[in-house]
């Protein structure tokens, strides 16, 4: 048993030192986050993803949280007996749904993520698209109804959350220029606010494996020509869809790689970032 412990042990360490040369990479470098609803997991899943959060910060990396909820709404929106009905993969949001969406989303869902960094001895705030003047939409797609398309991302307040080693938990609702709130689809909005950050990483955490080919594997590496012809072909499709056309426009407007995460994969961030192994498909330009 003694044995068994010392090599655990020396295994840590070994891992601790391998991590340097990433750790010093990503030194004070912004990392977007978007959890999906359906990576969000358990209790102890989230308590996970919020040590990880945790973790970053504490090693100088800025870490910025853009969350979905999806399953959550679904559930809320089935209790009052609205229908929720999908086109291309994103919500139709009358203005019904959307007095949902915004209460589920930065009300139980942000403060949900809040609370878990804040438990594991972080500083996260919680706040949606709509403070600050985050990010400001137009409609999407008339037939979408209230799922809005940013137009501008300021992202003043996040910087300033970032002096005072704050966590910035982010829901994706936005604000017309009529001050209607709009619904945005989670992964479009993360890869607006990494591209208005120019972060150095936009990782899209969800409950697959990542960008599979034709045969079924996953593609560890793409590009963005890879991703086109893939849609184009029919290999990616669904949800899947916007996702890798979230990745393909951030890293075009400048964050330097998107990867698409599995999230069921325990300490996912900490593979993909501090490991030569990584955790799921990789988009760059």
């Amino acid at each position: 048993m003694k044995t068994q412990m010392t090599r655990d042990y020396l295994a840590t360490a070994r891992t601790l030192s391998e991590a340097l040369p990433y750790l010093q990479r990503f030194n004070d470098a912004v990392v977007v986050v978007k959890f999906g609803g359906n990576a969000m997991g358990d209790d102890a899943e989230m308590a996970s993803f919020a040590r990880d959060m945790v973790l970053l910060r504490q090693v100088g990396v800025n870490p910025v949280v853009v969350h979905g909820g999806g399953p959550m709404i679904n559930d809320m929106l089935a209790k009052l007996n609205i229908e929720s009905t999908f086109k291309n993969g994103k919500r139709v949001t009358d203005a019904a749904t959307v007095e949902v969406v915004e209460m589920v989303l930065s009300g139980r869902v942000n403060k949900r993520i809040v609370q878990a960094i804040n438990s594991e001895g972080g500083k996260a705030v919680g706040l949606s698209g709509k403070d600050a003047n985050l990010i400001t939409c137009k409609a999407a797609d008339p037939e979408l109804g209230f799922v809005g398309e940013p137009t501008d991302v300021d992202p003043s307040v996040i910087n300033n959350l970032f002096e005072d080693d704050m966590i910035p938990v982010i829901a994706p609702l936005g604000q017309g220029h009529a001050g209607e709130t709009y619904n945005i689809n989670g992964d479009t909005a993360a890869g607006a606010i990494a591209a208005a950050l120019q972060a150095d990483r936009l990782l899209l955490l969800t409950n697959v494996s990542g960008v599979k080919n034709a045969a079924g594997d996953v593609v560890t590496e793409l590009t963005t020509a890879d991703i086109e012809a893939l849609i184009a072909d029919g290999t990616i499709a669904g949800g899947m869809i916007p996702k890798t056309e979230t990745a393909m426009e951030a890293v075009r407007a400048g964050v330097r790689a998107c990867t698409i995460v599995d999230g069921r994969v325990p300490n996912a961030v900490l593979l993909e970032l501090f490991t030569e192994h990584g955790a799921g498909s990789m988009i760059r330009a």
